[in-house]
């Protein structure tokens, strides 16, 4: 099994999708769901894949964002220099001396992300973290008609962080770029794959949603569509078991198990939802850490609001420096989330949603 999950989760990191150009993993989703369910789009371009229950059963919705923190072209300097926005959020402390991929009509163009050199620049200057508006990336271009005629650079073109899917020497540690959310993309095309052949009551939406980046903006439009009884967002959170983190309260750490967040200032896990997924790990013996975070957000920030009301959890895979070229995560975490999941989709029947709801 982790040799599949490992083949897919390189497949989807070394795919390119920033904010608002999420084609290549849509593709994805599509060819490794096509035989698990009913396969539709919509017009912000989220996906889904339905697969019916036997009965008429609880609808549960399997969200998971497709597009990773990127940037896109603003403009071209005389010189040959791309100048650049973001697409989510980046610390300019991770930028410099990187690979970026411009994905253009003409094909894929490599540049390095660069600033003006230290030795030009006032000491006071040195010391301050430079922000993205005064980076630019070099494609080795000499001049704005070389950089727009033959290599086909316009503004408005995606940029995402040129990086490898690699094993560490641990082979349990994976690196590679996006696994925020390449590990939500890929435990929800596994569930889904792991149901086909199964008869199950409740109706299953796997939802891959776009432009989670840059304001959950996918999920409010995707979460109409699907209209779902209970939500699962699926997630590559930050994993806080690093060298100056307090690890006293570390909740998500590598190795541990998939992380079951409860809490952050956008969502609160309804109480009942909480206990059910956490006796199902309990019972099933999968490791698992509970999560009740200070900072951050996810699609469960849409999710909730629709319609009455949906109760709505995050689980996620603890991931090492997300938001930057290379984050790393533990295998096992993945596949912990991946069983608990399963576990769940079995036992969410028309009769465990009600206790949910009820009273």
């Amino acid at each position: 099994m982790s040799k599949t999950a490992i083949a897919l989760l390189k497949k989807l990191t070394e795919a390119d999708a920033a904010p608002g150009f999420e084609t290549e993993i849509r593709e994805i989703f599509r060819d490794e769901l096509s035989d698990a369910g009913d396969i539709s789009t919509d017009r912000m371009g989220n996906i889904f894949c339905t697969r019916q229950g036997t009965e008429d059963g609880p609808v549960v919705m399997l969200d998971c964002h497709l597009d990773e923190v990127g940037f896109m072209v603003q403009l071209i300097t005389k010189e040959g220099f791309v100048k650049f926005v973001p697409l989510g959020g980046w610390w300019g402390h991770v930028l410099l001396s990187q690979r970026l991929t411009i994905s253009t009509q003409k094909g894929k163009v490599v540049g390095v992300t660069s600033a003006p050199p230290p030795h030009l620049l006032s000491k006071d200057a040195r010391e301050k973290v430079l922000e993205v508006k005064d980076m630019f990336l070099d494609v080795g271009a000499s001049s704005q008609e070389e950089a727009m005629d033959e290599l086909g650079i316009r503004p408005g073109q995606p940029i995402t962080p040129h990086t490898l899917f690699m094993p560490m020497s641990n082979p349990k540690m994976l690196s590679a770029k996006a696994f925020d959310n390449r590990c939500g993309c890929g435990l929800v095309i596994q569930a889904m794959q792991r149901m086909t052949g199964i008869d199950h009551p409740n109706t299953i939406v796997g939802v891959g949603s776009v432009q989670e980046e840059v304001g959950v903006r996918g999920a409010e439009v995707s979460v109409a569509a699907a209209n779902p009884d209970i939500a699962i967002v699926l997630e590559g959170p930050p994993a806080d078991d690093l060298p100056g983190s307090d690890l006293e309260t570390a909740q998500g750490v590598s190795g541990n198990g998939v992380q079951i967040r409860l809490f952050d200032p956008s969502t609160i896990c309804h109480p009942k939802l909480a206990e059910f997924i956490i006796q199902t790990a309990e019972e099933n013996n999968i490791n698992h850490q509970v999560a009740v975070r200070h900072s951050g957000g996810t699609n469960a920030l849409a999710i909730q609001r629709n319609g009455q009301g949906v109760a709505t959890v995050v689980l996620g895979v603890p991931a090492r420096y997300i938001h930057t070229h290379v984050g790393i995560i533990n295998i096992d975490d993945y596949i912990a989330a991946l069983d608990l999941l399963e576990a769940l989709l079995k036992k969410l029947d028309k009769a465990a949603v009600d206790a949910i709801y009820a009273g």
